[in-house]
């Protein structure tokens, strides 16, 4: 079981942050998070939340779509890194794998992955043993090296931009609604391969993800928003049997899905909408 002691090293520390889009649209209102060295930490909610907004923000892609942090802090190693160009985050380690793969589709599978490697300076052979790293965690990408990527599926295109992150050499990736549109069974082979990389490679993980029975099965911490704000969190397993939770996430309620808005208990968390 993962240890959440306050002796493990934070490597990411989200305070306070609010995001507005176009000068006028307050999406993110006050989202505080803290990403543990060496964990896998669950962004979850629905969709519309806030959680991929709230990934843009670390990773400074914001500034595209007209969307700017007006409030709060991000902090990476205790430095701030919400005025650096996405570039110079994924020099510092941080590295976002978007929603729907975006893989170049003109591209062999090999060739995407080695696009992941073009801010390393470190040699060729290292590059050649990362890339036999990678295929070793996705020997489906290596059946399937030479076959241009916007012809495979979309498993295999969630594979390769995986993939593609981890030849970056990253301390930690961002992984933005990696079940998305994938078949049940493809979603567990997915999210064993993350726990392996987190096992393996020692990477840190922060996953936003809409499939709550999945993330809080693999994560050893969640989040969960609602309209852009925080409004539970704690150790997976201890989510996990939340009643809450439970019947708002788990589907273990004959009365569908509510909103947390919606019941007494959620009344009581005042201290999460401060």
């Amino acid at each position: 079981m993962f240890d959440a002691a306050p002796q493990r090293e934070t490597l990411l520390e989200v305070n306070n942050i609010e995001v507005i889009y176009n000068h006028v649209i307050l999406v993110l209102k006050g989202v505080s998070l803290s990403v543990p060295k060496g964990g896998i930490t669950a962004l979850l909610g629905g969709n519309g939340a806030g959680k991929t907004t709230t990934l843009k923000a670390i990773s400074n892609l914001l500034h595209s779509e007209r969307g700017e942090v007006t409030k709060g802090t991000i902090s990476y190693r205790g430095e701030r890194v919400q005025e650096l160009d996405p570039a110079s985050l994924v020099r510092k380690g941080v590295i976002q794998v978007m929603e729907g793969r975006h893989c170049f589709e003109h591209l062999t599978i090999e060739e995407n992955l080695l696009t992941g490697a073009y801010t390393r300076g470190d040699g060729r052979a290292a590059i050649a043993r990362d890339l036999e790293m990678v295929y070793s965690y996705f020997p489906r990408l290596k059946e399937r090296r030479k076959s241009q990527a916007g012809y495979t599926s979309g498993g295999e295109q969630q594979m390769c931009a995986m993939g593609r992150a981890l030849m970056s050499r990253p301390e930690t990736i961002l992984l933005d609604e990696p079940s998305m549109g994938l078949a049940p069974q493809l979603v567990e082979q997915i999210f064993e391969i993350v726990k392996a990389v987190n096992e393996g490679e020692g990477v840190t993980f922060l996953l936003a993800e809409q499939n709550t029975n999945v993330a809080l099965r693999y994560a050893h911490y969640g989040y969960i928003l609602e309209s852009g704000r925080v409004v539970m969190d704690g150790p997976a397993d201890a989510l996990r049997e939340n009643p809450d939770v439970k019947e708002f996430y788990l589907g273990m309620s004959d009365q569908g899905r509510k909103s947390f808005r919606d019941v007494r208990s959620y009344r009581r968390r005042k201290r999460w909408l401060a």
